[in-house]
């Protein structure tokens, strides 16, 4: 009886701490989003509640004056201007209130497809911490991808809340290939597919290459196979009939965005080294079961990512998440599902080692609750400060006005409501962006005659620039400062 003893409290604290440590990494980002640092598209996201707060069904582009469609009008997007549209709070406390919604079906799907795969108690947890921190010595931040630094700058997107559709997804599709489902059911996996498609393009290729492993995995029968197709149909449906985008026409507009994501294919070793452990994890569970829907859902993520480098198709490279999920969540999964005692300890130091080092490379997420100078040095060289904000010019700019404005100042300032001359991301329904953009370039260019610069203004009906101080001249007044050498100025005529 004794002998046993020690064994039942390593087995429950081999339970209790994943769980431990994956609910304080769910508090650091809950207390992630009462700060709401800003970095990346979150301008983005933001303007488009703007405009669906003030125009539920005729928006017009985000971010600058034009009526084009926009595929950042999401469902999802929809609900969360309608929210703003009859409570009048900010846009960024509704983007709060999306990140908790978000982070909820994150982790509660994760959980729910986890269980799918195996009931042990601890397992849910130990994929999270995986998901968080299995990574790379390096950090890299994009979204779509759910490494803990990256997830807490983009936690309000809606590449968050597809995500967490996506894993409850995957969880009821695992269950309806198991069990006799009727057919609302599976008409309901059809609209769930097409929400997460319609709320986030890129995520919803990573759901339908993991719908698709699961399928191939389960060899449903012909059935069930007839139940798939109609799901299959209702969300292509679905799809087609959205309103406010083209989905379809998505296809064609890959050459816009492949230069963007180029980067996806650099440093590889550096940024996600860390899940070579989970490749060696799909490699047992492959010896025990070739038709494994991890090692299937691996298979179909990594094709795509290599087919998008080599054929110079870089946005394919935001399916990369397809081949990194698979293999985070294996490498949790072998510490409860190794057969000898001996060798699930053995795996669970060699995981546990490896999230310490994507813990550390982390680390600096911290501050986005504590600030930086709460931080120890070590750790505060590890965080990247978000971005200000253009909050300084919001007493006199108001909605609808447009701005003159580089790029870096263009991807926030339609946060606030106003417009600027060229958008501050590629915008694949704007057709005259490239114009837009070179008007941009003319007139803060430093030779650009005072004619021009004034022709350039009256053309996009722009009431305020906002550049350095050496742009002071005829035309413009002053107005108020904001930081690094940027001034408001008010268009005169």
């Amino acid at each position: 009886m004794n002998r046993t003893q020690p064994q039942d409290g390593a087995a429950r604290a081999g339970r209790v701490l994943p769980q431990v440590a994956a609910a304080l990494v769910v508090v650091l980002l809950l207390l992630v989003i009462v700060r709401l640092p800003w970095a990346g598209d979150l301008g983005m996201h933001a303007a488009t509640i703007e405009r669906l707060s003030h125009h539920l069904f005729h928006p017009g582009n985000p971010l600058v004056d034009a009526d084009t469609p926009s595929p950042y009008y999401s469902p999802w997007m929809l609900v969360l201007g309608l929210v703003a549209k009859v409570t009048g709070l900010s846009v960024f406390v509704v983007l709060r209130l999306a990140a908790f919604v978000a982070l909820t079906l994150l982790v509660t799907g994760v959980w729910r497809y986890v269980r799918t795969l195996t009931a042990h108690r601890a397992a849910p947890a130990l994929a999270l911490l995986s998901l968080f921190f299995l990574w790379g010595p390096v950090l890299f931040n994009w979204s779509g991808f759910l490494g803990l630094n990256s997830l807490a700058l983009t936690v309000s997107y809606p590449s968050v809340f597809a995500l967490g559709l996506t894993f409850h997804f995957w969880a009821w599709l695992t269950r309806a290939l198991r069990e006799e489902t009727a057919w609302a059911r599976w008409l309901w996996l059809g609209v769930l597919w097409a929400l997460i498609l319609l709320c986030h393009q890129f995520t919803g290729v990573v759901a339908s290459l993991g719908a698709l492993a699961t399928v191939i995995a389960a060899r449903p029968a012909r059935t069930v196979l007839l139940r798939l197709a109609a799901s299959l149909a209702l969300g292509m449906a679905l799809l087609w009939l959205w309103p406010y985008y083209d989905f379809f026409s998505l296809f064609s507009a890959g050459a816009d965005l492949e230069a963007i994501h180029k980067p996806l294919y650099e440093d590889l070793a550096a940024r996600f080294g860390l899940v070579l452990l989970g490749v060696a994890a799909l490699v047992l569970r492959f010896r025990r079961d070739r038709w494994d829907s991890l090692v299937l859902f691996f298979v179909l993520g990594a094709l795509m990512f290599a087919a998008g480098g080599l054929t110079g198709h870089y946005s394919w490279g935001r399916a990369l998440p397809a081949a990194l999920i698979p293999v985070q969540l294996a490498a949790a999964l072998e510490v409860v599902a190794a057969g000898r005692r001996a060798v699930r300890v053995g795996w669970a130091c060699v995981l546990g080692a490896a999230l310490a080092v994507g813990a550390w490379t982390q680390a600096g997420t911290l501050g986005y609750v504590t600030g930086k100078g709460a931080l120890p040095s070590v750790v505060a060289a590890k965080y990247r400060p978000p971005w200000v904000g253009y909050h300084w010019i919001t007493p006199w700019v108001k909605y609808g006005d447009v701005v003159m404005a580089r790029t870096d100042p263009a991807r926030q300032i339609p946060a606030y409501g106003a417009y600027t001359v060229a958008p501050g991301y590629p915008d694949v329904f704007l057709p005259d962006a490239a114009r837009r953009e070179a008007a941009v370039e003319r007139y803060f260019a430093a030779g650009t005659p005072a004619a021009e610069r004034a022709g350039i203004l009256r053309e996009y009906g722009v009431r305020w620039v906002v550049g350095p101080s050496s742009l002071a001249g005829p035309g413009l007044r002053k107005v108020t400062a904001g930081p690094d050498d940027q001034i408001l100025y008010r268009v005169v005529h």
